[in-house]
């Protein structure tokens, strides 16, 4: 019992250090998902209307930020969060996959 429950931990740590320590291939596939999670968030960007009687140049500078916010600033800083937020995903799948193997490995006792 014990070397079973030792065992499913040792596998979960090497699929944990796998995950952050990926090969070439595996880095594109990650970096696929990243991008596509990154192009989601910025497509649900904050949209802001001003009050009906605001100048056009008023409206045009705010458009302006807006635009050099989602173009320039906003993607790299999105991606680095995204990269972190899947990495972890995938850790929590093989955590869930590891208390699935302790549970079982309890219930056969």
């Amino acid at each position: 019992m014990k070397k079973k429950l030792k065992d499913a931990l040792h596998r979960y740590k090497v699929d944990a250090f796998k995950i952050t320590h990926l090969s070439a291939e595996e880095q594109k596939e990650l970096g696929r998902e990243i991008l596509e999670h990154t192009a989601q968030a910025l497509q649900n960007a904050y949209h802001f209307q001003l009050e009906p009687g605001a100048s056009p140049a008023r409206v045009e500078t705010f458009q302006m930020i807006k635009s050099v916010a989602l173009e320039t600033l906003l993607p790299p800083v999105v991606e680095k969060i995204m990269k972190r937020v899947t990495v972890l995903e995938h850790q929590n799948q093989h955590l869930v996959k590891l208390l699935d193997e302790l549970m079982e490995a309890l219930s056969e006792e």
